[in-house]
């Protein structure tokens, strides 16, 4: 084990949190899809995420923690990534919408507002916004 293994920089600690998410995500509602499997892919190469730690992650996902980013637009953009998994097979079913809210709670959007800024999440996804568009819904309605 390398040095670099031991003390991986916390900003990797986000992604790869982050990237748990997506698999926990596409995971809720039982096998990956080959939809989600392309989206995994392409996310973990956007994050860089090693071969190795992929096929760690996909065997356990839950065993790894949300570690939240400070910046509430990399937040956001956290929720629009998973709201993109969520929806990337067309049907957003229940048991994914409450792995969503429980994930936003760990991204630290407000209790108060989890539920209206997970449907909101999914009506601004399914609309085809962009990340900008999307950002600027999300914080119009968490306040």
């Amino acid at each position: 084990m390398s040095y670099s293994d031991l003390y991986s920089s916390g900003k990797h600690k986000e992604e790869i949190g982050h990237f748990a998410n997506i698999v926990k995500i596409a995971k809720a509602d039982g096998d990956i899809t080959e939809l989600e499997e392309a989206l995994i892919i392409k996310a973990g190469k956007r994050l860089n995420i090693t071969l190795e730690e992929s096929i760690v992650i996909l065997n356990n996902p839950g065993s790894f923690p949300i570690n939240s980013p400070v910046s509430y637009d990399e937040r956001i953009e956290r929720l629009f990534r998973l709201t993109t998994m969520l929806l990337i097979d067309g049907e957003e079913d229940l048991r994914e919408v409450k792995l969503l809210q429980k994930i936003a709670t760990g991204l630290n959007f407000k209790d108060r507002n989890i539920e209206i800024v997970c449907k909101e999440s999914i009506n601004l996804v399914k609309q085809n916004v962009d990340l900008d568009t999307f950002i600027a819904g999300i914080k119009k309605i968490d306040k």
